[in-house]
């Protein structure tokens, strides 16, 4: 297929830093041009890919100073438009800016949905163009979401089974917090279990502005307990022995995360996840075989014990059987050729006067076709 992967401009594919959708993003392209599609891929000239680079900016936006980027995706997706003729299929990675501007491709084109959508400034939006064949990247993300959206299917992230290599033994014995200081990442309960339960606590995370004075004054004083050590934020080399080393990836979240990439590059490296059930949690933790589910700060106290108990090995397998990046790209492709399938119907309905369209004056939408479906 002719594949074009269009990617926010915020930051270079695969990113600098700090990116969680342009790892994917990079992450996708690469494996699909592995697989032998004909990818182009839309983004910041200084990104780093094997497919075709479309480069629709010097660098990312935010190495260059741009405070708002509407102007330059606005740019991008201009230049697409203009060559979408060129391929079957265009996909977007961008929230929602291209919905308008592709009504009219809506046949060919898939917007995975990478953030929260339960933001009510953007309901608009989703109630208006309700042709957009979307993918989740969790069940859970979808709840927020008006009925008659046009769900294409929910795709979990995956990531190469080489970027965080498998660690037979935790040789550091010590719990990992992995990302961002935040309210809604808890690394206060992070803290809260290390102390209780009288483990080391490493926290490896960065803290934005937004987030300086909840740093200054509640996270950055309970850092100073003997048994926790902030080292600040590391880089993609240093997380491979940073989460291989640890007993277990402290992941307790207070928010509706859509989906946590480093619970499955814990996964990766054989380190199971203590998680609080929020999110997209319960999709992608096994309990008791990948990592242990909680409900409460007792039951993360305990699960300290319990993961020491489940095997590493198996934590791997868990990894390998769902959250590979060609695991995650398999049903991206079959999700393409459903919606080319969509597609070739509706030209063939067109053909014969016809005019179709994905949700109804009445506002119901196509339902939801499941990965499963397609893979069966």
């Amino acid at each position: 297929m002719r594949i074009a992967q269009i990617a926010p401009l915020s930051e270079a594919v695969p990113p600098k830093f700090y990116g969680g959708t342009e790892r994917v993003v990079s992450w996708i392209t690469e494996e699909l041009v592995r697989q032998g599609h004909d990818v182009t891929l839309f983004a910041s000239g200084d990104s780093e890919t094997s497919a075709k680079l479309a480069a629709c900016t010097p660098e990312g936006l935010r190495l260059l100073g741009y405070r708002d980027h509407t102007a330059s995706h606005l740019a991008m997706l201009h230049q697409v438009h203009r060559r979408a003729h060129e391929f079957d299929i265009l996909h977007f990675h961008i929230d929602l800016l291209q919905y308008p501007m592709f009504e009219d491709l809506n046949h060919k084109c898939i917007t995975t949905m990478h953030g929260r959508l339960d933001v009510p400034d953007f309901m608009p939006v989703y109630r208006t163009f309700t042709g957009m064949p979307l993918v989740s990247i969790s069940d859970n993300q979808r709840e927020p979401m008006p009925p008659n959206v046009n769900w294409l299917a929910t795709i979990h992230h995956g990531l190469p089974s080489q970027n965080c290599p498998y660690t037979p033994e935790a040789a550091g014995g010590y719990l990992a917090f992995l990302g961002r200081i935040s309210p809604e990442k808890r690394p206060d309960r992070a803290i809260e279990m290390a102390i209780r339960s009288g483990t080391p606590l490493k926290i490896a995370a960065k803290v934005d502005k937004a987030d300086q004075d909840y740093w200054d004054e509640v996270i950055e004083p309970m850092t100073h307990h003997p048994l926790v050590e902030y080292i600040g934020e590391i880089n993609e080399e240093q997380k491979k022995a940073f989460l291989g080393n640890a007993l277990a990836l402290a992941f307790p979240i207070d928010w509706p995360e859509p989906f946590g990439l480093v619970m499955i590059e814990a996964m990766s490296a054989g380190t199971p996840v203590i998680a609080f059930r929020n999110g997209s949690v319960p999709e992608v933790i096994k309990d008791g075989v990948s990592g242990v589910l909680c409900e409460t700060m007792d039951d993360a106290v305990n699960a300290v014990a319990k993961v020491k108990t489940i095997s590493r090995e198996g934590v791997r397998r868990h990894f390998e059987s769902q959250f590979t990046a060609e695991c995650m790209v398999k049903k991206y492709v079959a999700a393409y050729e459903e919606l080319l399938s969509r597609g070739a119907d509706v030209i063939q309905m067109q053909k014969s006067g016809f005019q179709p369209h994905y949700g109804d004056v009445n506002g119901s939408a196509r339902p939801a076709i499941s990965v499963a479906a397609m893979l069966a």
